[in-house]
C-alpha cells in the first residue's frame, strides 16, 4: 500500500496561533482507506493541541486517493495511523 506521491510536509500550514504560543509536538492521526482509495474516517488517536489536531485533520483529508490494499486480488479497506510533525524552527 503506497500513498500518492506527496510531502505532507508541503501540505502542512502551522497555525499561527500555536505558532505565537510555542505550541508544538507530534499529533498521531488515524484514516481509513477505503476499497476505491478514497480517504474516510479520520480521526485524531493522539493530539497536541487542539489548533495543531485540526489542521493535522485537515492534512489528511485533503490526501489524493491512494491505491487500495488488496487482499487474494481484491481491493479491501485498512485502516492507518500517521504522525504527523508540527515542529517550530
Amino acid at each position: 500500500l503506497v500513498g500518492s506521491e506527496m510531502c505532507i510536509r508541503d501540505s502542512v500550514k502551522y497555525p499561527q496561533a500555536a505558532k505565537a504560543n510555542g505550541i508544538s509536538g507530534k499529533v498521531f492521526v488515524n484514516f481509513t482507506v477505503e476499497k476505491d482509495g478514497s480517504i474516510t474516517a479520520v480521526k485524531v488517536i493522539r493530539g497536541v493541541h487542539e489548533l495543531l489536531d485540526k489542521e493535522a485533520v485537515r492534512v489528511v483529508k485533503s490526501f489524493p486517493k491512494w491505491k487500495p490494499g488488496k487482499q487474494r486480488g481484491k481491493s479491501v479497506r485498512v485502516s492507518y495511523n500517521i504522525p504527523i510533525s508540527f515542529v517550530l524552527k
